[in-house]
């Protein structure tokens, strides 16, 4: 299906992102106002935009544990300024667990409708490294430094009142028949797509490299190295390997292997509308055609990007079969492959939204038509996804969103769908066009 170009459609004009570091790895000493301020500046530099014409500013961020002023650090506020964008800028810190980045473009997009600003910027920031331990429950205590417990608060990764994420997710695979082996093929192929990506320089069209120098305690330079690949990937996988890993916190499925780990990142997007693109001469990477923010019973998360999906397939009218490619971020190997099991449903696909939603929470969604959903599997995630590049949860809906839009561009345009889970069941997606 052609799409109807329109004068206010919403446009992105510069999406980039800085190479994602593994936890405790090149980054793990980059304060998170700093991390978040490098990919807003290389948006802007990426198109030659002067801060001043940016009127608002969106920004994921799903923990201010990691900041230096963890009671109310307004991230989006203090990265902007360290980004050079102007003051009188209002900026949102936005948290939507991992669908932040992606939700966003959702609200920049609105504000843009609503005539409250023109250019948006948009995107996310996480830091797993700079995660600090706990100290809980000794403010009113009184109690002794030897009688101190210290808590870890990403192990497990997760929420207290609730199971951990890779549990639900590993327990909901089975339910929809995705098996531990079919995890792991997906992990291995993340890395391989991922490699030959890397290779053909892909990546250079989002990832701006990243200069890394130590200081001593005079503030000279004693040591500097350019990151420019992402640390998550492995060159050296092999399903042997991932055969070897025991599932994480009991589940039955997920592994370190066919999981991401814990990154650090940031992604930035710009958006405004395709006449004001064009009246400032700027280039337009991809167009909005759809996007969505859903949310489901808390267990059942690897289903969230489907229905996210589903829910832009049926506002912009379009087909599966329109779609030339398709990004679910690997938050677990399983999410993908549990919503493509749904996507490849097709009663799932002509059935009411509202329905849908009251049967995934009741039992899974089976029956789906298995030759369609290994033509999906072809379109899926084609340069890897997160257990490959990373998952900075709250930069990541932004990454599959620019990843997206670069492989349609090096691959003569079209429709691709982005989705991404959160935590608790969450969801966002959307739908993009590149002329």
């Amino acid at each position: 299906m052609s799409f109807q170009k329109s004068t206010d459609d919403i446009v992105c004009v510069s999406a980039v992102r800085t190479p994602f570091g593994k936890f405790g790895g090149s980054m793990r000493n980059i304060d998170i106002y700093d991390l978040g301020a490098i990919a807003m500046r290389n948006a802007m530099e990426k198109i030659s935009l002067d801060p001043s014409c940016i009127d608002e500013v969106w920004w994921g961020n799903g923990d201010t544990t990691s900041t230096k002023d963890p009671f109310t650090p307004v991230v989006a506020r203090q990265t902007m300024l360290k980004a050079g964008i102007s003051p009188e800028t209002p900026s949102i810190s936005y948290d939507q667990a991992c669908t932040s980045a992606l939700s966003t473009v959702k609200y920049g997009a609105r504000s843009i409708k609503l005539g409250e600003a023109k250019i948006v910027m948009t995107g996310g920031s996480t830091s797993f490294s700079t995660v600090p331990f706990l100290l809980r429950d000794i403010r009113w205590e009184g109690k002794k430094h030897s009688s101190f417990m210290v808590e870890d608060p990403i192990i497990p990764l997760g929420y207290k009142d609730y199971a951990p994420v890779a549990v639900d997710s590993g327990n909901v695979a089975i339910e929809y028949g995705v098996s531990r082996e079919e995890q792991d093929e997906l992990a291995l192929s993340s890395h391989v797509k991922y490699g030959k990506a890397w290779e053909r320089e892909f990546f250079k069209n989002e990832m701006h490299p990243l200069e890394l120098t130590q200081k001593d305690k005079k503030g000279n330079v004693i040591s500097s190295k350019v990151l420019n690949i992402d640390e998550q990937f492995r060159s050296d996988i092999s399903m042997d390997k991932l055969e070897k890993l025991k599932p994480i916190f009991g589940n039955p499925t997920c592994t370190a292997g066919n999981a991401p780990g814990m990154n650090d990142g940031a992604a930035a997007q710009i958006i405004t509308t395709r006449e004001n693109a064009e009246k400032l001469g700027l280039p337009i990477l991809y167009t909005l055609v759809a996007i969505s923010a859903i949310a489901l019973q808390p267990r059942i998360m690897p289903v969230s990007p489907a229905f996210a999906i589903k829910k832009c397939l049926d506002e912009a009218k379009i087909t599966m079969n329109d779609l030339n490619y398709i990004e679910i971020n690997e938050a677990f190997a399983c999410v993908p492959l549990v919503s493509l099991k749904l996507l490849s449903n097709e009663r799932f696909l002509k059935s009411d939204y509202k329905t849908m939603v009251k049967e995934a929470s009741d039992k899974p969604i089976l029956d789906n038509d298995d030759i369609q959903y290994r033509k999906l599997k072809e379109k899926l995630n084609p340069n890897g996804s997160a257990i490959a590049v990373g998952h900075p949860n709250t930069a990541s809906g932004a990454r599959i969103m620019m990843t997206a839009a670069y492989n349609l561009k090096e691959n003569g345009g079209g429709y691709a769908a982005c989705a991404i889970c959160g935590g608790l069941t969450q969801g966002a997606g959307a739908i993009i066009w590149v002329e």
